[in-house]
């Protein structure tokens, strides 16, 4: 099929590959104008623009999809379909329509629920025991679309945000081609109104640890946050970025360190620390970071 590509990030890089991989022709690929990044401040391109390049393909990175004439060059491109995997921009109707079979995007979550910015990460927060890819069918209202392909998948106890992207990136890339190949029998499936939930973005204010909270609902900060923008406590008077955690045994008051091995009394339970970082360090196991920063047992987060 003749496919227009629109992602941006990290996530959206396996997906272009297994299309080119499964033989479609790529007409162009859409994708965030470069940012300033690094220390320089340098235009830096989106990672899938980066590797289009280097696989040959036509990049566009419109600031709007909205003007007459970026539409106009769209439709021009003749599509049979667009695929769209965390792309970054609204989608007018005129794009919506202008390829043969619409817009088809790859969320990760199972819809309705965590429609929006951030499914995987609210999806960890929560506590739900499962999530999953959902092939929709583009419309206007935000992820309100019909589902043609859904899969699902179980959140690891200890699973963080990154790991879990990366699985749900690899599941989204495998089913959209599956999806691509079936698409004539598909039958789209609305999506009912029961059970809707958002998933807002993540803002960095909710990232400080409250250790007066459950320990399961801690746990589920630490890794929900993870590696992005990363919880956080004070230790010794020291910002920390706490990137990986599990529930553990032991009680004591909040914040409490109750052992040589990081584990922290919470509201209730307590939970191990299993991966941390300080400003300007790279991050780090516990018995790594613990011979570079003391931490006693008894002491309080």
């Amino acid at each position: 099929m003749r496919i227009i590509f629109m992602g941006t990030p990290d996530f959206s890089v396996p997906v272009l590959d297994a299309l080119v991989e499964a033989g479609h022709d790529i007409a162009a690929v859409y994708c965030q104008p470069p940012r300033p990044a690094g220390r320089g401040k340098k235009d830096r391109p989106t990672p899938v623009h980066a590797r289009a390049a280097a696989l040959g393909l036509e990049v566009r990175h419109p600031v709007s999809l909205k003007g007459a004439q970026e539409q106009a060059a769209f439709a021009a491109l003749n599509a049979d379909v667009a695929v769209v995997v965390a792309y970054g921009l609204i989608l007018p109707q005129a794009i919506l329509d202008a390829p043969q079979h619409g817009c088809l995007n790859i969320h990760a979550s199972l819809l309705p629920r965590w429609r929006g910015a951030a499914p995987i990460h609210r999806a960890i927060m929560a506590g739900d025991a499962e999530t999953g890819i959902c092939i929709m069918q583009m419309e206007a209202g935000l992820d309100t679309g019909p589902v043609l392909l859904r899969e699902a998948t179980a959140i690891g106890a200890e699973e963080t945000t990154a790991q879990l992207h990366d699985r749900l990136s690899g599941m989204g890339a495998s089913l959209i081609v599956e999806a691509l190949r079936r698409l004539p029998e598909l039958a789209p499936e609305v999506q009912p109104e029961e059970g809707v939930t958002y998933a807002e973005k993540i803002d960095k204010a909710e990232a400080q640890v409250d250790w007066s909270r459950p320990a399961a609902e801690v746990d589920r900060k630490i890794r929900g946050l993870s590696p992005f923008p990363g919880a956080w406590c004070e230790i010794e008077g020291q910002r920390v970025k706490l990137l990986a955690s599990k529930l553990a045994e032991g009680q004591g008051a909040p914040g409490e360190v109750l052992d040589e091995a990081l584990t922290i009394a919470c509201g209730t339970g307590a939970v191990q620390l299993l991966r941390l970082q300080r400003a300007g360090k790279s991050a780090q196991d516990p018995n790594v970071f613990l011979r570079g920063f003391p931490v006693p047992k008894g002491s309080r987060l």
